[in-house]
């Protein structure tokens, strides 16, 4: 492993490889266009739970358990486990993953935890401290809405800007044994606060965060926007994805076509109440691990990068009307030959 420029790793030395996804959606992701990327599809986000937190922490579980099976590998190969959630003090990933007998750390980066996740594993595979780790994030609808905003039960009216919280779970089993997808680099972003104070406008305070990282990670690698097949934002939104263009083309970068966002992907705009889109930290995550890494293995494409998202707001700092500052950290995966 190096270090290229301030802020990014380059694994290529030492690789990284994905062993095998494990993504599990709830209802409304399920019946969304990328349902049938998902390994488990639920026909109710209540998943067999008594609470939504209890069926989150199910989902969790579910998700570790495919991406061991695809990676033929069992709880006790698994050298570490990293991951997060957005319930207080990580109860989604402690909980969730109980079962498993492996040394755990829980990460948090609001909705870009995912990108962290699979930085710190990568670095500890790369480096050779880990042989298989076994990363992931899991958010629900009804338990970030209990935690941040109002309980679903409520019927608190939201306007067009709010994003719905993805259920679902996701993980990915980063291993050290070749494999046909490859992680070689991660940009670790920066906090940036544009002053944006309200909770229903998550993906205009996420946006700068997201042009700062990408633009970050160019000049690092010395490369440019036209030499990835995509460049996926983690949760946006609608609203974000068009705030992000317009601060690129500030910068003077006008070709974006490749440029897209896991939240507008996830969900079609006919869906009731999905208003600007996906979020949560579910959102990046199977949107990656279900569709786009199912792009580069039947190869559409040979390298994509993605930037997960997070606001990384508080039910305290809500309270207290502060500003919501945000960070994006962004991972590069290459299909590898042969």
């Amino acid at each position: 492993m190096s270090k290229l420029g301030r802020q990014t790793y380059d694994f290529t030395q030492n690789p990284v490889y994905v062993a095998g996804t494990g993504t599990v959606a709830g209802q409304v992701e399920s019946d969304g266009p990328l349902g049938q990327c998902f390994d488990v599809r639920h026909a109710n986000d209540r998943i067999d739970g008594d609470t939504w937190e209890h069926s989150e922490q199910r989902m969790f579980g579910q998700a570790a358990q495919i991406a061991m099976q695809k990676a033929n590998l069992t709880s006790e190969q698994i050298d570490v486990l990293i991951g997060g959630d957005l319930n207080a003090q990580l109860t989604g990933f402690y909980f969730g993953l109980r079962p498993f007998p492996a040394p755990s750390l829980g990460v948090y980066s609001a909705c870009a935890s995912i990108c962290e996740a699979l930085t710190i594993g990568s670095v500890l595979v790369s480096t050779g401290y880990a042989e298989n780790a076994l990363v992931g994030t899991s958010s629900h609808t009804s338990t970030a809405e209990r935690q941040f905003r109002y309980p679903t039960e409520y019927g608190a009216q939201k306007p067009p800007t709010a994003q719905r919280t993805v259920t679902g779970a996701g993980m990915a089993l980063l291993t050290n044994t070749r494999k046909q997808i490859e992680v070689t680099h991660a940009t670790v972003g920066r906090v940036v606060n544009y002053g944006v104070t309200s909770p229903w406008e998550m993906g205009a305070a996420m946006a700068p965060a997201a042009a700062d990282t990408l633009l970050c990670h160019m000049r690092d690698t010395n490369r440019t926007f036209a030499d990835y097949d995509c460049i996926a934002t983690g949760d946006l939104g609608d609203i974000g994805h068009t705030l992000l263009k317009e601060l690129l083309k500030e910068k003077g970068i006008s070709e974006l076509n490749q440029l897209t966002d896991c939240g507008m992907l996830v969900y079609d705009k006919t869906q009731r109440e999905v208003f600007s889109g996906g979020s949560g930290g579910a959102c990046c995550t199977i949107v990656t691990f279900g569709h786009l890494l199912g792009k580069l293995l039947d190869g559409q494409w040979k390298r994509i990068l993605v930037s997960a998202t997070g606001a990384l707001l508080s039910t305290v700092s809500a309270q207290q009307h502060d500003a919501i500052p945000s960070i994006s950290h962004a991972v590069v995966f290459e299909r590898k030959e042969g």
